[in-house]
């Protein structure tokens, strides 16, 4: 798996921000509400006009079709995006079973109605519909900012075995202080557009 690095890369009030991220390495993001961290999340997936340039090892994003890039280097937001009245419809290649009863959701998941899902399982099947894509970068825009305590540790067991299983970069935006601690290898807070690295306690 490769690499994602970030050279210069602006965008709107955020930036120029510079970072690598080494294939298997989880970097966490945190600052206040209103600081970019979602401005800086989709402009890394080339959804939003940026300066600057975002790397796959030395494949630059624009040098790459933007749906080729956004299968690669891949965003989950907080809030997803349905476009189909059933669930299995977002899912082209089938659930993996065995993802769903990780994350505590039942087997005909499929067969529902998106309608009448929760906010937590509108979550968790966005993500899992990110991950049957086997990216080779995760931008997760707080993943877990709906759910319980089981369900959040359910999704980063989860997080943390796809990981370790593809070697899959990861940036992760968390206000949660303890699960930054729990799955980063590094932190970072975003201040004022840049990044300040945090220190190990």
């Amino acid at each position: 798996m490769p690499s994602l690095r970030l050279d210069q890369l602006a965008s709107r009030h955020v930036g120029p921000v510079s970072l690598e991220i080494a294939a298997g390495e989880c970097v966490c993001l945190r600052g206040a509400s209103g600081s970019g961290k979602s401005v800086l999340l989709r402009a890394i997936a080339d959804l939003d006009p940026h300066g600057g340039e975002a790397f796959l090892d030395d494949h630059a994003c624009s040098a790459m079709p933007a749906p080729q890039w956004r299968r690669q280097v891949a965003l989950v937001m907080a809030e997803s995006q349905w476009w189909a009245a059933q669930v299995g419809e977002h899912f082209a290649h089938g659930l993996r079973p065995e993802w769903l009863e990780r994350l505590g959701l039942a087997a005909d998941a499929a067969q529902w109605e998106v309608a009448r899902c929760s906010t937590g399982e509108r979550q968790r099947l966005a993500l899992l519909r990110t991950l049957m894509l086997q990216p080779a970068v995760l931008l997760l825009d707080e993943p877990t900012g709906n759910l319980d305590a089981d369900s959040t540790r359910r999704v980063e067991a989860l997080l943390r075995d796809y990981q370790a299983d593809s070697g899959c970069a990861v940036l992760w935006v968390s206000h949660d202080e303890a699960q930054a601690a729990r799955v980063a290898h590094r932190q970072f807070v975003l201040d004022g557009g840049q990044l300040r690295e945090q220190a190990e306690q």
